[in-house]
């Protein structure tokens, strides 16, 4: 059996493999503490649970437009119009069985074989891995631990090439948790308009933020017309395994992405999008509550990690993850990771995972309780300072 080529360009996403070594450890009877997988430990809200029951009872049990349902659309479309500070049509709105598959469509519609996109290093490796399945050329553009993971405009501005077809972004960002500034995306957006370049803005992030303030590229003049939001309820809402997401795009792109949908996964689940409404039109308390305890957290994990020797950890923006630098235990990312949850039982994920520009630091998910995240930092350095004996 023969796979086709391309199969060797697609790669693995660290946080599945390593949970999934993490669960088979549980499984044998050892305790681990979960700070790999990129998820709210929250539950579903019950009014959004209580929405897709009711779908059932209503038989919402049969496909809906590629596009998805036209309330949803018009739901989201108040909905982003409120939060991004651009204009959305449920014209504009392409529904989705979760975030990836917007991801997958806007390479796809884009970029060709030897055509180059830029993307964040260290980012999410999903985007460099559909890239490279597509023909593309990922050209990462670094956000360094030395420049506190600021953007650097002369550096990116140096990666543009004739080449280059697309730019990708993530605000708030995984893993590092850093915010685009409006000065940031201005800058950018000169860029993509001077070259003619298409954006995909990857949002998923941007309701949970605790300082300074989200910005949208769509929302910068001329810019529009040129990008692709992605954004979901997965983050937001707790509604990691419910598999909903959207895209925004103008009419055109829309039309074909619809295409790609319907050849590919037909729609997102009719079940989910009636429960979507809900989430998106009902009461948002629990996602205020949520911020407002991964902020606790993160403070949190951020003062315990930076008294952990050769740990230097900043305090991230946005998203639920911190990004810190682990130099200073003199291991490599992989070793300490693999180090770790071998001997303390804390399963979470090495910086390369998220582009070599990763290398020197871990990611840590603080989608879990105080209690886990406190007793994670005291097994990480219980097991330095015993591992150095």
């Amino acid at each position: 059996m023969r796979f086709a080529r391309r199969m060797d360009k697609l790669g693995v996403v660290a946080s599945f493999e390593v949970l999934q070594k993490a669960k088979q450890m549980e499984a044998e009877g050892r305790d681990i503490i979960h700070l790999e997988i990129g998820e709210p430990d929250f539950k579903t809200a019950d009014h959004i649970k209580e929405a897709g029951i009711q779908a059932i009872r209503d038989n919402y049990t049969h496909y809906s437009a590629a596009s998805g349902f036209w309330d949803l659309r018009e739901a989201i479309a108040e909905y982003e119009s409120k939060f991004k500070g651009f204009e959305v049509s449920p014209e504009e709105v392409v529904v989705t069985s979760g975030g990836k598959p917007i991801m997958y469509y806007a390479i796809t519609l884009f970029s060709q074989r030897g055509d180059e996109i830029l993307s964040p290093n260290p980012g999410y490796p999903v985007y460099e891995s559909i890239i490279r399945f597509c023909g593309g050329k990922p050209i990462p553009f670094p956000f360094l631990g030395i420049n506190a993971f600021n953007f650097d405009p002369g550096l990116f501005k140096s990666l543009v090439t004739p080449r280059t077809k697309m730019i990708i972004l993530n605000t708030p960002s995984n893993p590092t948790g850093t915010i685009f500034t409006q000065k940031d995306l201005e800058f950018i957006a000169k860029i993509a308009i001077r070259n003619d370049l298409m954006v995909l803005s990857d949002e998923i992030y941007s309701r949970i933020v605790y300082d300074g303030e989200f910005n949208s590229i769509a929302a910068i003049p001329g810019m529009k017309e040129r990008t692709i939001v992605l954004d979901g309820l997965s983050k937001s809402h707790a509604m990691t395994g419910w598999r909903l997401g959207w895209g925004i795009m103008p009419k055109n792109i829309s039309n074909m992405m619809n295409r790609l949908n319907g050849n590919i996964t037909s729609c997102a689940s009719t079940i989910t999008q009636r429960a979507a409404i809900q989430a998106i039109t009902g009461d948002q308390t629990m996602t205020h509550e949520m911020v407002k305890k991964f902020r606790e957290r993160r403070n949190l994990m951020v003062k315990g990690l930076n008294k952990i020797p050769g740990f230097t950890t900043l305090k991230p923006f946005g998203a639920f993850y911190v990004f810190p630098n682990i130099e200073g235990t003199g291991m490599q990312s992989q070793v300490l990771a693999n180090f770790l949850l071998d001997n303390a039982g804390v399963a979470l994920l090495p910086g390369t995972g998220f582009g070599k520009y990763g290398e020197g630091y871990l990611r840590l998910s603080y989608a879990n309780s105080s209690d886990n995240i406190r007793a994670a930092v005291k097994r990480i350095e219980d097991a330095l300072l015993n591992g150095r004996k």
